[in-house]
């Protein structure tokens, strides 16, 4: 009875004393203490305050009125009235307006062609041109969304003033047969931030814990005469002291982080919180386990300290794609996405954002929940399967060492 017993207080000696020593380094390595402390802490803030605008404003515009009536110019003050484009010049013709575009920095032209008010005066329908700099999506969205507002807007106007109705009422189902109202769901104010920075703060604790890891396996190689990955002290003999030691490292300091990140910075941003905390705490866990496996797995890789920021901080924008938030997961080619289920972010990003943006409760994430913990216990596996390799061949490499340690004093025994 005394043996098992005897076994079990060892392991778990291990385990402490593992943990303890890398909770000393996680402090101790400059760069490990700013992967997992001040990265949080900053990093957050960041993006959030990058996009706190949510929505752009003032986009700059050229106005080019062909016709010169009272219609074009009332057109152009009510697309210039609105808060999201501002008309930085009015161009005589075409080419003036493509000249003022390039050098002021305008990213529209609004063009009212020459027969917009006799085609009104007719009863013809008209039209009005919108020329954008598509290369930046947000600009063309509120120049587009401005020009059409207003066009709906007169078109309402011109039925009112063409049917003469007698009172109010008639005036309001002139103008909108069918009444209807636009809302967003889950994104009242339609902005970016509130769009993007959910699933950004979810993927940050992930590549916390490649980066920090990684550095962490990348210091054990270079302080390791041998460069292996495991020193072979007696603590460091059995692989599951071993791997649940760093493991409670590693989730009881990204444990803090991920109430900070996921809590306290959408709080501060005002950024939607519709899920309950249990629900979020309870779906975190899992996803924590899933990356800090599939960190320790990956780490078994750095063979030097710097080779883990690049490869890893390199994957954000990938894994922010293929997750399926910012591009519909069905546009995604059948591969990617069988790709994209190797890494816990496709993951926790989804389930994070239903839960904490849309409201829903663990039942609704019930899939990603499962696929989370199916993740941890296989990336515990093969997190358990590299760490016994590297004990192996710190073994071998100490029993080399040991070797030739012996045959030299042999050596020097023959000599003398």
């Amino acid at each position: 009875m005394r043996r098992p017993d005897l076994k079990i207080r060892t392991a778990l000696h291990d385990m402490l004393y593992v943990w303890w020593e890398e909770t000393k380094l996680s402090v101790r390595d400059q760069g490990m203490l700013i992967f997992f402390y001040l990265f949080p802490l900053v990093y957050p803030l960041l993006y959030a305050f990058i996009y706190n605008e949510e929505t752009v404003h003032e986009v700059p515009a050229v106005a080019l009125d062909e016709s010169c009536s009272a219609e074009s110019r009332e057109f152009l003050r009510r697309v210039d009235g609105t808060s999201v484009v501002r008309f930085v010049a009015h161009a005589a013709d075409m080419e003036e307006a493509r000249r003022v575009l390039r050098e002021q920095g305008a990213y529209g032209i609004v063009r009212v062609p020459s027969s917009f008010a006799s085609d009104l005066a007719r009863g013809r329908q008209t039209r009005v041109f919108l020329y954008c700099d598509m290369s930046g999506l947000l600009y063309y969205k509120s120049l587009l969304m401005a020009a059409t507002d207003v066009s709906l807007e007169m078109n309402a106007d011109i039925r009112i003033a063409a049917a003469r109705n007698s009172n109010e009422e008639q005036d309001r189902t002139t103008a909108a047969p069918i009444a209807y109202r636009d809302v967003a769901l889950f994104n009242p104010t339609a902005g970016f931030a509130a769009f993007l920075i959910p699933a950004v703060l979810a993927l940050i604790m992930q590549q916390i814990l490649l980066l920090g890891v990684g550095l962490s396996a990348g210091t054990a190689r270079e302080t390791n005469r041998f460069r292996d990955f495991i020193p072979l002290t007696r603590h460091h003999r059995s692989v599951l002291p071993l791997v649940f030691g760093k493991a409670l490292c590693y989730f009881l300091i990204t444990l803090a982080a991920s109430a900070y990140v996921l809590c306290v910075v959408p709080l501060l941003f005002r950024l939607n919180r519709l899920g309950e905390p249990s629900d979020l705490l309870f779906f975190v866990v899992p996803y924590l386990l899933a990356c800090i496996f599939f960190s320790m797995t990956c780490s078994v890789f750095v063979k030097r300290r710097e080779n883990c920021m690049p490869v890893f901080v390199f994957s954000s924008l990938p894994l922010l794609f293929i997750s399926g938030i910012s591009w519909p997961s069905t546009a995604i080619p059948e591969g990617w996405r069988w790709i994209s289920w190797l890494f816990p972010s496709t993951f926790g990003i989804n389930g994070f954002v239903r839960i904490s943006s849309m409201g829903a409760g663990l039942g609704d994430v019930s899939a990603e929940f499962r696929a989370l913990w199916i993740q941890t216990g296989v990336y515990f596996l093969t997190a358990c399967a590299v760490y016994r390799r590297q004990i192996f061949l710190a073994r071998f490499h100490m029993r080399r060492r040991h070797q030739l340690l012996r045959s030299r004093l042999m050596l020097r025994a023959r000599k003398k």
